[in-house]
C-alpha cells in the first residue's frame, strides 16, 4: 500500500510540513484536514493591517492548495484519533496514516460570564472573526471595548485607534504586558498606549454584560457603566487538543513532544507549533509552548524532516525564538527568552544614533532580547545570543519511560 502522512490542521503549520514533505522526496499520499472553509492565511495581519484596512481578505492568503502536491480537505476537523490502530476520526469516516502531524494550532479562551456567540461580541482568532469584528463596527461609531491586554489584545487596540474608533483597554494590572516584556518596557508600553488615546481599565471588574441589537452595556464592579459598539474579548488561548482526548497522548498545555518535535510515547506521530509543547535544549529540558508565526513555520518545517528520519536518526529542533508585534506605529522585537532573566543590561546597538535595546541574563549569560524600532540591534545580538547558547550537536535517544518521566 501507498504510505500515507495525515497532517491534522490546514493552517500556516500544517501548509509548511506538506511542502517539506515533498521537498524532501516524500511520494506517497500527504492529506491536509483543515476545520476552516478555506486555505492557510497570515494570521498576524488580522489585528493589524487587516483590521486597519491596509490589506484585503485577498492579501492575507498564503498559498493556492494546488500548488501544494496534497489532498486538501477544508471544513474537515479531526474528530478523534486511534494511534494504536494508526487512524484519525472523522466526522463520518476513519482515515489510516503511517505518519501523523498535529498542527491544530489553538483556540480563543472563553471569558467566564461573556456573551459569546452574540454579534457584537467577538474574538480575533480566525479571518472570519475579523470579518465578524469589521461587521460588528458597521452602523455603529461608538467605542470598542477590549479585554485582554495580551498582544492581541493590545495589537487589536493600536489598529482600532488608527481608524480612528474610540478604545476602552480591560487588564488585569499594570503595566502592560509587563509579565512578557518585563515592568520596564510595559510601563513605556503603558503610556504609549494612553498617550495614543487608548482609555486603560486596568484592574477593572465587569459585574454584568447588556448585550443588546446596535451595542453592548457593560457595568462595572464599582458602579460605573459603559456603552460600546462591541466587545473583543482576548483574553488568551488554550491548546486545540480536545480530539486528543481519548487517545492516552501526553497533554500538558500543548501535546508534550521530545526535542525531535516526536510526541512523548510514539514514533508515528510529530507535533508543531501552537499546538505542540517540547523541551528547547539550546536553553533546558523544560517543555513550553511558542505561540509565534515564525515557531509555526520552523517548528513545522522540522517536524516534517524528523517524521521521515525516524526518532532515532533526528535532530532536537532547536531554535532561538523570535517574535514581533507593531503597536501605533512601534515595532517591539523579541529573542530568546526574556522570561528567564533574572536581571537586564542595555545593550548598545551596532549602528551609531540607534536606540539601545534591553538584555535579559541569566547567571552571567544573555538569555533574551527586546528592541523598539531597533532591527540592526536586534539582528546583531540575536547572532550573540545564539552564541552563548549552542544548540547541542546531538542528542542521545531517549526510551519512552525516561521520556515521560522527563516531561
Amino acid at each position: 500500500m501507498t504510505e500515507r502522512i495525515v497532517i491534522a490542521g490546514a493552517g500556516l503549520a500544517g501548509l509548511r510540513a506538506a511542502e517539506r514533505l515533498r521537498e524532501l522526496g516524500f511520494d506517497g499520499e500527504v492529506v491536509v484536514l483543515g476545520a476552516e472553509p478555506g486555505i492557510a492565511y497570515h494570521r498576524p495581519a488580522l489585528s493589524k493591517q487587516l483590521l486597519t484596512g491596509a490589506v484585503s481578505r485577498a492579501d492575507t492568503l498564503l498559498a493556492d492548495p494546488l500548488e501544494v502536491d496534497a489532498e486538501w480537505r477544508f471544513d474537515t476537523p479531526v474528530t478523534a484519533l486511534s494511534p494504536h490502530r494508526q487512524v484519525v476520526h472523522l466526522r463520518d469516516e476513519e482515515l489510516r496514516y503511517d505518519g501523523l502531524v498535529i498542527a491544530t494550532g489553538v483556540e480563543p479562551r472563553r471569558m467566564p460570564g461573556a456573551p459569546h456567540g452574540h454579534q457584537r461580541v467577538v474574538v480575533v482568532r480566525t479571518l472570519s472573526d475579523t470579518v465578524a469584528l469589521q461587521r460588528a463596527l458597521t452602523g455603529n461609531p461608538g467605542p470598542v471595548a477590549v479585554i485582554g491586554d495580551g498582544f492581541i489584545g493590545c495589537e487589536v487596540a493600536s489598529s482600532l485607534r488608527e481608524t480612528g474608533r474610540g478604545v476602552v483597554l480591560f487588564g488585569r494590572s499594570r503595566p502592560l504586558l509587563a509579565d512578557v516584556l518585563g515592568p520596564d518596557i510595559g510601563d513605556w508600553l503603558t503610556a504609549l498606549h494612553a498617550a495614543r488615546g487608548v482609555h486603560l481599565e486596568l484592574g477593572t471588574t465587569i459585574r454584568r454584560w447588556r448585550p443588546g441589537p446596535t451595542s453592548v452595556g457593560l457595568e462595572f464592579a464599582d458602579g460605573r457603566a459603559l456603552d460600546v459598539a462591541c466587545v473583543v474579548v482576548a483574553v488568551g488561548s488554550v491548546p486545540a487538543v480536545s480530539w486528543l482526548r481519548g487517545a492516552k497522548l501526553p497533554l500538558d498545555d500543548g501535546v508534550v513532544c521530545e526535542p525531535t518535535c516526536h510526541v512523548v510515547g510514539s514514533s508515528t506521530i510529530v507535533a508543531a507549533g501552537d499546538v505542540a509543547r517540547w523541551p528547547n535544549l539550546r536553553y533546558d529540558v523544560t517543555p513550553r509552548r511558542d505561540e509565534h508565526w515564525l515557531n509555526a513555520v520552523e517548528m513545522s518545517r522540522a517536524a516534517a524532516e524528523n517524521l521521515l528520519a525516524g526518532p532515532q536518526g533526528s535532530r532536537p529542533y532547536t531554535p532561538v525564538p523570535r517574535y514581533w508585534s507593531e503597536q501605533h506605529g512601534v515595532r517591539i522585537q523579541v529573542a530568546g527568552r526574556p522570561e528567564l532573566g533574572a536581571d537586564t543590561v542595555l545593550l548598545e546597538s551596532p549602528v551609531a544614533g540607534t536606540r539601545p535595546i534591553t538584555g535579559f541574563v541569566r547567571h552571567g549569560k544573555l538569555v533574551g532580547l527586546i528592541g523598539l524600532d531597533s532591527p540592526a540591534a536586534v539582528l546583531h545580538w540575536t547572532a550573540e545570543l545564539a552564541r552563548q547558547h549552542p544548540a547541542p550537536a546531538v542528542v542521545r535517544p531517549r526510551h519512552h519511560s525516561e521520556a515521560a518521566a522527563g516531561c
